[in-house]
């Protein structure tokens, strides 16, 4: 029955954005401990993981396809999923951009006390999982509430490259280590951009509502 098909599909979507959270959970746990054991980790063995997920996931959206040629709510979940898929192995990618620039990092003099970093990391954590329990069921308001608490992780970047440009002006000796950071801060804005991505997605499945970016409550 294509409504098992639909069950298993949720599941492995649920099981890869888990991966995902892994693999920022230990890029941020890596950088603030100085761990390069995790910061590897995420790049020699869960990203390949995170890859093998992302066709499993593709071929049997493709076979369920062929298999029952679903339509309405069933097609829409499952064009959906192809998405959701796509975007979680996005964010994986920003989160091995993060450890190479932490493995740079870590072998170095601090610039600066981590304390912006770490709260963009767990917004952004937070972002991904609730888009995810937002599709999962079916439910927009979640899905409006990841929308809206992307102007945090916004706000956060903007603050950190502001006074790592004051850094860098006052000592050109932080400009590579400053760079690093900065190069870390986008990677988070981009993993909360996507969430956001799915989320607004999620509302249009539900609702047929566009909703962009710039979120506004109606």
């Amino acid at each position: 029955m294509i409504e098992e098909k639909i069950k298993l599909l949720k599941q492995k979507i649920i099981e890869f954005c888990l991966l995902i959270e892994e693999m920022i959970d230990k890029s941020i746990m890596g950088l603030i401990n100085k761990n390069e054991g995790n910061l590897k980790e995420v790049i020699e063995k869960l990203e390949p993981r995170a890859n093998k997920f992302e066709i499993e996931i593709d071929e049997l959206c493709a076979e369920i396809i062929a298999q029952y040629e679903p339509k309405a709510k069933n097609l829409r979940i499952i064009l959906m999923t192809l998405k959701i898929n796509n975007d979680l192995e996005r964010v994986g990618d920003h989160a091995v951009n993060i450890c190479e620039s932490s493995l740079f990092l870590i072998e170095r003099p601090e610039v600066k006390p981590l304390i912006d970093i770490p709260k963009m990391a767990e917004e952004s954590i937070k972002m991904i999982k609730d888009s995810i329990n937002s599709f999962i069921e079916e439910n927009s308001n979640l899905a409006r509430d990841v929308c809206k608490r992307d102007d945090i992780v916004d706000d956060l970047k903007d603050r950190i490259t502001k006074e790592l440009i004051d850094y860098m002006i006052s000592d050109y000796t932080t400009i590579e280590r400053a760079l690093h950071i900065i190069r870390i801060a986008q990677n988070f804005e981009r993993i909360a951009d996507l969430s956001t991505n799915i989320s607004e997605d999620v509302i249009f499945m539900i609702e047929g509502k566009i909703i962009k970016h710039h979120f506004e409550e109606k």
